[in-house]
């Protein structure tokens, strides 16, 4: 049985022509070459699928070998034909019917006639396979100017790397920046993100937070190594952005209690966002080795922060204030408390201090008001409370003897002794004392002992 051919053309651009009306005196007329126009057509391609049933397409010589090397080679000298088949995929077989239409247009039709990434993938699949240069071209101007999806960058990037110098416009999407080309975007976003010269209207903490996202994404290390290194120019930077950050807290906080309402909805957004943005930085700075500029800082204004949040007016205010307080202090001790930030023992000693007996006080003061208040929002979680206590176990433990024993004697003589529950340092502490007072009994002669035995 013959097959008969497929009518699928729907662009005006393209004319199949009717087989059933043509003549002979019709196919001596002079007319223009139309895909699928049996009376003039000299080449029958036949697209044969996975289940072996074949369709013919009409199609002209003079097209084929033009537009396509492959097509060229089949019908050269000796080796013309006057049909050729071609085994598809039911992947690619529509992208195959496609390619034999796109064969007729124009250049700049061509460039038109694309509808989306997907199907101009599966064209620059079959073009590359038949070596239709124009067409191939057509697709990768198309791609590499419209936006793409991650995983049609993923299929873009498979056939795209197939092909040559020919793709280089796509690629050059995608190729790794230079590192001066990346880290002038990096020390950008930086400004943006830490508000070096203010906000930037009218995008304002929109783009901000965006900054402060991909600054802390192209730090990270993960399967991919990070897309800056912090070099001194970065350093200094960030430095100044930190400063930012810090004068901004300082000027919103000084403001709390000189405000006819004390405290409006405004002013305590501002100092929130304040708080938030030190807390950002605090998470990139131990990436770039420069916590100990932050810790620095935070030890500065301590004593200033204090004496703002436990003033009466805000006895029974901005809890949400005061647990983020908590929270960014843990971050601090937590750094000095592991060893990951390196200060002398009396600042370490003062900075424990201030902030002890603040946080011995607050967390039975957060739970009293949570069990009063339905859904409130504020109290410490078990994570963050087991978390504090750890970090300053540890960081009590790395302090001089005399210094661990003040400050035990000062929990044990607390109201609040439950929390943080230090009885593990305690412990430690009069392990060590004992250990030292023998040491000191036994006296040099034991000292000398050891270094005639090593």
């Amino acid at each position: 049985m013959q097959p008969t051919p497929l009518c699928r053309a729907k662009s005006p651009a393209i004319w199949e022509g009717d087989s059933s009306k043509c003549t002979k005196h019709e196919i001596s007329w002079t007319m223009p070459n139309k895909f699928g126009d049996r009376c003039t057509s000299d080449v029958i391609i036949c697209l044969r699928n996975k289940e072996g049933r074949p369709e013919l397409f009409y199609t002209h010589s003079f097209i084929l070998k033009t537009k396509s090397k492959f097509f060229a080679e089949k019908l050269s000298g000796s080796n013309s034909l006057s049909s050729i088949e071609i085994h598809c995929s039911d992947f690619d077989y529509d992208y195959h019917v496609d390619l034999l239409r796109y064969l007729y247009l124009s250049p700049d039709a061509l460039l038109d006639s694309w509808d989306s990434v997907k199907s101009a993938i599966g064209i620059l699949q079959v073009s590359s396979t038949l070596l239709c240069e124009e067409i191939t071209l057509g697709c990768v101007q198309y791609l590499e100017a419209v936006p793409w999806e991650d995983k049609e960058e993923e299929e873009i990037l498979k056939v795209v790397s197939k092909l040559g110098p020919i793709a280089m416009p796509i690629l050059a999407r995608i190729q790794p920046v230079d590192l001066v080309a990346a880290k002038n975007v990096f020390l950008s976003a930086v400004r943006f993100a830490t508000s070096i010269g203010g906000p930037c209207p009218p995008f304002g903490d929109e783009l901000k937070n965006s900054a402060q996202e991909q600054v802390e994404y192209m730090l990270a290390e993960d399967e991919d190594t990070p897309l800056v290194t912090a070099d001194e120019e970065v350093k200094e930077v960030v430095k100044m952005g930190l400063s930012a950050m810090y004068l901004s807290f300082q000027k919103d906080l000084s403001a709390i209690l000189y405000e006819p309402d004390l405290l409006s909805e405004t002013s305590e957004r501002s100092i929130m966002q304040s708080l938030s943005d030190l807390e950002w930085i605090c998470t990139i700075l131990p990436k770039m080795d420069l916590m100990k500029d932050f810790v620095s800082s935070w030890a500065e204004i301590s004593s200033s922060i204090l004496r703002v949040v436990e003033d009466k007016k805000l006895e029974s205010l901005v809890w949400g204030f005061k647990k983020k307080l908590i929270e960014l202090t843990a971050k601090v001790l937590e750094a000095v408390g592991y060893g990951n930030v390196i200060i002398p023992a009396p600042s370490r000693v003062q900075l424990l201090r201030i902030w002890l007996p603040y946080i011995r006080k607050m967390k039975p003061l957060l739970d009293s008001v949570g069990d009063e208040e339905t859904g409130f929002p504020y109290k410490m979680d078990e994570d963050l409370c087991q978390s504090i206590e750890g970090t300053i176990v540890s960081f009590i433990l790395a302090l001089p003897s005399n210094d661990q024993a003040d400050i035990l004697a000062d929990w044990m003589k607390a109201e609040q002794v439950r929390y943080p529950d230090l009885s593990e340092a305690f412990e430690i502490w009069c392990y060590r004392t004992k250990s030292a007072k023998r040491r000191l009994i036994e006296g040099p002669d034991r000292v000398l002992s050891l270094d005639l035995s090593n």
